[in-house]
């Protein structure tokens, strides 16, 4: 594209752009490894150890892999409606939009909510794994939440751009750490190592595929969902992104590249080489002496890299929380935008920075000094079971505004032409995630009621353990009705549905003319590399 019409391009971002609308300062490249590295954290290198001791390696990959083309369902839609209306922290505004208001209200809280608790989590799960090396604590676990908490807050007030940069990097880290790690699990796997053992598929014959029944693949499936949470950051850059039209839908389809290789792929060596009665899988969900990837890396006697992989997962964790205070206090400023919070709340300063909205995450970061109290692992349960599965409900009602905004731009009269992307899943993709998501919550409400090991439980541990993962769905509903009651809004009909107000279009037909063009000039090696990219 000539410079001529990259300009007439960034004009237009900032024409249909909401007034009081950040800075679009992230570029192709920021968009597209926050895709590929947004929600490969703990989830994954840690809490999957939980999911394959509880169900073993066939449901641990036949979990991952349904929820895999679900979260694709997912972004792909998010895709379609952002692309169309570039807001930046959207997701309140397309459910009040295209739902019904009180379903932007309740979803959207208890999603802000998540990322606030978030922070102070990964402050204190950052210091279990510096624990690794400093077992002893020479250095206070506080030391290190503060030293955490002014870097991710300096890295925000510096500006999207130095955001964009800084998880660049990580991510680029993540991305070869994982793509070594499954080198480096296949030599294992065939006798690479001194040992020159033979692994092959011994861990899915002794002890086997599954455990723990039925029971064991839902609770897989439940937790299995949680580790892909995260996916969804792309779509709060949207109204920070440069073109929003022509990256955005790019990097939703990173998030294809990132669920086969750097989950589906990278878990698949895991099951391997880690059986699921392995004894260091027992340990806690946020210990990295639990981590199956490091526990793998054991297995062929390399006794270097487990510390460069524990490492790699500090990065992971820092990098969630630093993203945790850039989506916050994006989400603190869209609530506040749509009316659902106070309207102090969303003050930017000149330079599109939303300093309220970093007070109120820095508020909740103060948590992480928990660390401290005796208390600190009971505390942290029940903030988490506030939001446990907000995540969820918001992946499954996203994909119902999504059906409804097509079913509203037909019935008002447009064509899918006229949209700047379409998602190639259509409704279709979006009635399976939304009845995937539904089928998380039934097997969350499953394994919640009937835990595994509920015979050694006595009637409080199994309360106890219910309302720690089901609460978040009784606080979103209890918010849903109670705005519901107050404002009286209703399911937002389809004839009257808003598809006009911040809506872009697509680009003119002379901007798509240079673009084919520059394409058409490009080598070959490069036309294979936009293809695929």
């Amino acid at each position: 594209m000539s410079q001529s019409n990259m300009d007439t391009s960034y004009k237009q971002d900032q024409e249909y752009a909401p007034k009081d609308d950040f800075k679009r300062d992230l570029d192709a490249r920021h968009l597209a490894f926050l895709a590929l590295g947004s929600g490969i954290g703990t989830g994954l290198f840690i809490g999957s150890g939980n999911i394959l001791s509880s169900g073993g390696p066939g449901s641990l990959m036949i979990d991952f892999i349904i929820l895999a083309i679900m979260v694709v369902t997912v972004i792909f839609a998010v895709g379609e409606m952002l692309a169309a209306f570039p807001f930046a922290g959207t997701y309140s505004s397309l459910l009040s939009r295209f739902v019904d208001p009180s379903m932007g209200f309740a979803v959207g809280l208890n999603y802000l909510l998540t990322w606030l608790i978030i922070l102070p989590v990964e402050l204190t799960a950052a210091t279990m794994i510096i624990g690794y090396w400093d077992p002893q604590e020479h250095v206070p676990r506080g030391v290190w939440v503060a030293i955490i908490l002014v870097f991710v807050f300096l890295v925000n007030l510096f500006g999207v751009r130095i955001f964009g940069e800084v998880e660049f990097f990580i991510t680029a880290i993540k991305m070869l750490a994982i793509v070594g790690f499954i080198i480096c699990a296949v030599v294992i796997n065939c006798g690479g190592t001194p040992s020159k053992h033979y692994f092959g598929a011994d861990t899915w014959h002794d002890p086997g595929a599954f455990a723990n029944g039925f029971k064991g693949f839902s609770n897989a499936f439940a937790f299995a969902a949680l580790a892909y949470g995260g996916s969804e950051i792309i779509g709060i850059t949207a109204g920070e992104a440069r073109h929003p039209q022509k990256h955005l839908p790019r990097a939703c389809k990173y998030i294809v590249y990132r669920v086969i290789i750097f989950f589906i792929l990278s878990l698949f060596m895991v099951t391997l080489l880690v059986p699921y009665d392995e004894p260091a899988l027992q340990g806690s969900s946020s210990n990295p002496r639990a981590s199956p990837f490091v526990i793998a890396i054991k297995k062929g006697g390399i006794y270097a890299l487990p510390s460069i992989f524990n490492a790699v997962i500090l990065m992971s964790v820092i990098s969630v929380a630093n993203a945790s205070v850039y989506t916050g206090s994006r989400l603190v400023h869209s609530m506040a935008k749509d009316g659902f919070l106070p309207r102090f709340l969303m003050f930017q300063d000149s330079k599109g920075r939303p300093w309220i909205g970093y007070l109120v995450v820095l508020l909740f970061g103060l948590l992480g000094f928990l660390v401290y109290s005796t208390s600190e692992n009971e505390v942290f349960n029940w903030l988490g079971s506030i939001t446990g599965l907000s995540v969820i409900l918001l992946w499954a009602t996203l994909c119902m505004g999504h059906i409804r905004f097509r079913q509203a731009w037909k019935s008002q009269g447009h064509s899918l032409d006229e949209l700047p992307w379409r998602s190639p899943l259509g409704q279709i993709g979006s009635w399976f995630g939304a009845v995937v998501n539904v089928l998380v919550l039934m097997a969350t409400f499953y394994t919640s009621a009937f835990p595994i090991g509920e015979g050694d439980m006595d009637a409080n541990e199994r309360t106890e353990t219910f309302f720690q993962s089901y609460l978040s769905v009784v606080i979103i509903l209890f918010s849903f009705f109670v705005h519901k009651l107050v404002t009286r809004s209703s399911l937002v009909k389809l004839r009257d549905m808003d598809l006009v107000s911040g809506f872009r279009p697509p680009e003119p037909d002379d901007v798509l003319q240079h673009q084919h063009l520059a394409f058409q000039a490009r080598p070959r090696w490069k036309k294979a590399l936009e293809f695929l990219f």
